[in-house]
């Protein structure tokens, strides 16, 4: 599993992440994806298109993130690219109901800083 990161702007931080969001992949990056997202001045959009298989554990730390960074009056944004294993994996499972989902990089963007 990997992970990255780059600031945007001042106010939109993007983490990319790649690889199998499973047990073992979720808990390589847990701690450094929490502390991407504990920025209390960046909104967040979670590239998605490189990871491969997005297991339940995978979906509650996202979703985990999402609601701390609610909490704080920020916002997560996930983009997802042509992944389709993904975007599937997302809307079965109604996450893309709670967190906005978006295929487009720019809206992905736009929507986070709305």
């Amino acid at each position: 599993m990997s992970i990255d990161h780059i600031d945007v702007s001042d106010r939109l931080r993007r983490v990319m992440l790649g690889g199998r969001l499973d047990i073992v992949g979720t808990e390589e990056i847990a701690l450094q994806f929490a502390a991407l997202t504990a920025s209390g001045k960046h909104r967040v959009v979670v590239d998605l298109s490189a990871v491969s298989y997005l297991a339940s554990i995978g979906i509650r730390a996202i979703v985990a993130n999402a609601r701390a960074m609610q909490a704080r009056g920020t916002r997560l944004v996930l983009f997802v690219g042509n992944n389709e294993l993904v975007a599937q994996t997302l809307e079965v499972t109604g996450i893309d109901g709670v967190i906005p989902m978006l295929r487009d990089l720019a809206l992905a963007d736009e929507a986070a800083l709305a």
